[in-house]
């Protein structure tokens, strides 16, 4: 049984393997890459900036600035990556747009149950803890919109 499952994996696998070697060859990807990573800079600035202003002078509760935030910066991030990072004027904007929300939504998802460990269980200041959450996200959100939202 175990063999058979084996089998079956170890030609993904080594294709999986072919493919990032093949991939981390090419100069385009490391340029995308730096691309990505300004645009994620800009987002995280967006991202910090809005949660501190949602959390000290709006008041809101860390989690729903947390929130707030997200929604901010996915925006700035969608348009940036879209049109500079990918390039990927060509396909359908609102395709485009529910892909990179939905790859967001999962890093959002993870930074946010990263955020709470950070808060709530080892009472790391909020918005050092919502940066270390961020960060902790960005690898999830650079290969989901790389292989699947603006996939060429």
């Amino acid at each position: 049984m175990l063999d058979e499952a084996t089998a079956r994996v170890a030609p993904v696998t080594a294709s999986l393997r072919h493919r990032v070697r093949h991939g981390l060859r090419r100069p385009h990807n490391w340029f995308q890459l730096v691309r990505f990573a300004a645009v994620g800079t800009s987002g995280y600035v967006v991202n910090l900036a809005t949660y501190t202003l949602c959390l000290h002078v709006v008041g809101l509760h860390y989690l729903t600035a947390g929130t707030v935030a997200f929604v901010v910066a996915v925006t700035n991030n969608f348009v940036w990556n879209r049109h500079w990072t990918f390039r990927a004027c060509r396909g359908h904007a609102g395709f485009q747009a529910m892909r990179f929300l939905a790859v967001s939504l999962a890093a959002f998802v993870f930074s946010l149950g990263m955020l709470e460990l950070l808060v709530g269980g080892l009472g790391v200041d909020e918005v050092l803890a919502q940066a270390i959450a961020i960060v902790t996200a960005t690898p999830l959100n650079f290969v989901g919109n790389k292989l699947w939202s603006f996939r060429a």
